[in-house]
């Protein structure tokens, strides 16, 4: 898609703002794929500014990222600027309108997460039991999407619809694993979602070693984190 002026891109958020954006995005797709979070052209990522949504274009690789090729996504959907959106941005708008804290959604398919759906989850409400109190504080509940192809606009409906069980709960979720494709983790910002993925696999790498054998946290320690800490459990 041809690059339009910026003073069409700034009608959909200033233009500053789409361009720290855009920087952003960058250094989490390059920090991703370094740490092997990502491979290939696997997962995306994207940042809402305003009423508009960039995300990473359709089959890119998140480790080499070019910022002005980022997909611009107005207000109505309708894209603005750069290359081809990817085709979980249905998905993403839907995260963000559903959870007005999500302005950050970062989607792999990190091994440790996709192994944890074929060899079989804790739950399909909670896919890994409470295992260390940063998962319980830092991700806490994290809900199995069943498998549908990659871009299934119905992906979206069972997310919000999970996202909105949660908050009628005051259990709000920060992820949900889709199975066979990955975990999609949102924040506030870019740091958050990181913190978020990050605790999210390494717990499912813990679980995987150990065989699926430690029992959880017991209820009065998750008590306390919740008491102490806030954690949402």
């Amino acid at each position: 898609m041809t690059q339009l002026p910026r003073a069409a891109v700034s009608s959909a958020g200033k233009v500053d703002e789409v361009d720290d954006a855009r920087a952003e995005i960058v250094r989490v797709g390059s920090s991703l794929f370094a740490r092997g979070y990502v491979h290939a052209s696997a997962g995306n990522i994207s940042a809402r500014v305003g009423d508009s949504h960039l995300i990473t274009p359709t089959d890119a690789a998140l480790g080499f990222l070019d910022p002005e090729r980022l997909a611009l996504v107005d207000a109505g959907g309708e894209q603005i600027a750069g290359d081809r959106a990817s085709k979980t941005l249905t998905l993403h708008r839907r995260i963000c309108a559903a959870d007005p804290t999500a302005r950050f959604v970062i989607h792999t398919h990190s091994t440790h997460l996709v192994a944890l759906t074929l060899a079989g989850v804790w739950s399909t409400d909670d896919v890994l039991p409470p295992l260390t109190p940063y998962y319980v504080m830092k991700v806490g509940h994290v809900p199995l999407i069943p498998y549908h192809r990659p871009g299934d606009p119905r992906v979206a409906d069972l997310v919000t619809g999970r996202i909105a069980d949660r908050a009628a709960g005051r259990t709000p979720i920060r992820a949900v694993l889709l199975d066979r494709l990955g975990p999609v983790v949102w924040g506030p910002d870019a740091a958050s979602a990181l913190a978020v993925l990050e605790e999210l696999e390494e717990t499912a790498r813990l679980w995987l070693l150990t065989d699926r054998r430690p029992e959880p946290l017991p209820a009065p320690a998750l008590h306390e984190l919740k008491a102490v800490f806030g954690a949402s459990w």
